[in-house]
């Protein structure tokens, strides 16, 4: 279980090596995604609070980055936080999500962002339930739900 404190390190030193990456120019995103979802993933957009109905949908299954297709989440670890966006305790693994000190509009947060393509996510937070005491706070368009283990983005 990935910890607060180690988030914190990965933020400040580095993150670890993903089991493999993706590029695409801003034209290929562009073209592959909605326009919110290019804003939100591509930009580091944020969409609205409580605008998508993932937030309150808690059944089953994975949940993977729009972008790439990589697994990011099982909804096991999916919890109502609150928050108007879906939030989770942790990570499917340790190197499928990328830590990045955020001092965006004077406040000091931990952006997460796909470690395979770069996809902004969301953020990460130290106030959620045990027992990792983590909120993965993420944007609903940056998400996939899988239904089953073939249907992730290409």
């Amino acid at each position: 279980m990935i910890t607060w404190n180690e988030i914190c390190r990965l933020a400040n030193e580095g993150n670890p090596e993903p089991d493999t990456t993706l590029q695409r120019s801003d034209a290929e995103w562009a073209a592959l995604l909605t326009p919110e979802q290019y804003h939100v993933t591509r930009q580091a957009g944020t969409e609205r609070a409580f605008s998508n109905d993932m937030c309150s949908r808690f059944e089953p299954g994975n949940y993977a980055c729009v972008c790439c297709g990589t697994l990011l989440f099982d909804g096991e670890q999916k919890f109502e936080s609150g928050s108007g966006w879906p939030s989770f305790t942790q990570p499917v693994k340790s190197n499928v999500i990328a830590y990045h000190n955020d001092h965006s509009f004077g406040r000091s947060r931990i952006e997460t962002t796909c470690n395979t393509c770069g996809a902004h996510l969301g953020h990460v937070f130290p106030d959620g339930p045990p027992p990792s005491g983590l909120r993965y706070c993420m944007n609903a368009v940056a998400l996939h739900k899988l239904e089953d283990d073939g249907d992730a983005p290409a």
